[in-house]
């Protein structure tokens, strides 16, 4: 079942009164379980967001798959909580405070990865960095040709993410592997003594 809410809010840029449109849905997605999708929309500067929090909490999971050009198309839900990285590359997006999940696909992965590369170029101006970023870059277009394969990781604590595909590998998380995750929320633990 599909529920919609939608009301004005103050635009949290602009500050501009009621010009913001919110909406709140939530709906159940096969194989994801219960999401909320969450978008604000400015109507006088255009500042957007947009999250997908899942609502359903399930077992720590980690998703592998070797990326390649036929696997580009193969859907990938990241949660607010998941880590996502390509060791092969390393280079590794973490949750943090604004963190923000997506539904999208391997392609739309690398080119968000593309993206924060090119904003490391525009705020790291030594020599090292830019190497490493124009490297990395290069070594990102290549899997997105399918001239190199690396794998593609999402760990998630609260299982929420996912990848499609039948060559993907999922097996829980181990302690120590989840120890070592952050997941950007503070966790009460009632049974403790």
């Amino acid at each position: 079942m599909k529920e919609t809410k939608e009301m004005l809010i103050d635009c949290p840029v602009c500050n501009e009164i009621k010009t913001a449109e919110s909406q709140i849905k939530t709906e159940k997605i096969p194989y994801f379980g219960e999401v909320m999708e969450t978008s604000i929309l400015c109507k006088v500067c255009g500042y957007k967001h947009v999250d997908i929090i899942a609502l359903d909490h399930k077992d720590p999971i980690r998703y592998e798959i070797e990326i390649s050009k036929d696997k580009l198309s193969n859907r990938v839900v990241r949660s607010q909580s998941a880590t996502v990285s390509i060791p092969e590359l390393g280079i590794k997006v973490e949750p943090g405070s604004k963190s923000e999940g997506y539904i999208s696909n391997i392609e739309g992965v690398l080119n968000r990865f593309k993206d924060g590369v090119k904003q490391a170029l525009i705020l790291f101006q030594d020599d090292e960095a830019q190497t490493n970023a124009k490297n990395t870059l290069k070594k990102l277009d290549k899997l997105l040709k399918g001239d190199l394969k690396a794998d593609l990781i999402i760990e998630d604590p609260f299982g929420q993410s996912n990848i499609s595909g039948l060559e993907v590998k999922k097996r829980p998380l181990t302690k120590k592997e989840l120890s070592k995750l952050k997941s950007n929320f503070t966790i009460i633990d009632s049974n403790k003594e």
